[in-house]
């Protein structure tokens, strides 16, 4: 027991050179990248599981690099082992970041009596799996799942005045669901974040609706029927 104190010493000094280490190694890479690409600002820049490699944030983009700033990996960092995705970590942090800046004022919501879980869907009008997606809103309701819409209008000036109309109704969620069935409402402007919608969902590198983002981040491309969406959250 006598020799435990010296262990844990020399333990802490270890620890601590690592980290001072990792961290020289960290404004190492920023001060290369300084020199070598001054227009790139990067969000972060932390360690990776590789030696050698740190991961860069610029934006809502996750790449790879020496700590020299001269080599580059602009793609998903996969552990072979535990077959997880290492880059989905760093990509769900940025979508949450980004989401955020929007309250539930400026989404168009159905909510639940009582909130178990939250799903926020980035959607067009009149796309087919988006329309099928909304026929299954009661379902999310009825399972305690609030709908959190972000627009994306994909389809040039008509399908923006059509969304526009939508969130000027004086009732938002009516007027979504008969468009979203194929009838018509009258059109309306008023201030309204739909653009700003489309700009966000632009920063989250979606290209294709429906787009569904799970609250811990992670995107599911395309449509998901509720009873696997519902039971892949909850396992």
């Amino acid at each position: 027991m006598k020799f435990l104190p010296l262990f844990l010493l020399i333990t802490s000094l270890f620890t601590s050179h690592s980290i001072v280490a990792e961290t020289d190694s960290v404004e190492s890479l920023r001060q290369a990248l300084a020199r070598s690409m001054p227009d790139v600002k990067p969000t972060r820049i932390s360690v990776s599981p590789v030696d050698g490699l740190y991961e860069v944030i610029v934006g809502s983009q996750v790449v790879y690099m020496s700590v020299d700033a001269r080599y580059m990996i602009d793609g998903d960092l996969i552990d072979i082992k535990t077959k997880k995705n290492i880059s989905e970590a760093a990509k769900s942090e940025i979508r949450l970041a980004v989401i955020n800046k929007f309250t539930s004022e400026q989404m168009l919501v159905y909510r639940p009596e009582k909130v178990k879980d939250v799903i926020t869907v980035i959607t067009d009008i009149d796309c087919p799996y988006c329309r099928r997606l909304h026929s299954e809103v009661p379902s999310y309701l009825e399972k305690n799942v609030e709908v959190r819409y972000i627009f994306m209008p994909l389809k040039g000036a008509a399908d923006m005045k059509k969304t526009i109309s939508v969130w000027c109704s004086d009732d938002q969620q009516l007027a979504l669901d008969i468009v979203k069935s194929g009838g018509q409402i009258e059109e309306k402007t008023c201030d309204n974040p739909i653009k700003e919608h489309l700009a966000m969902a632009r920063e989250l590198g979606v290209r294709g609706t429906p787009a569904i983002i799970l609250e811990d981040g992670q995107l599911l491309p395309g449509y998901v029927p509720v009873d696997k969406l519902v039971a892949e959250i909850r396992k």
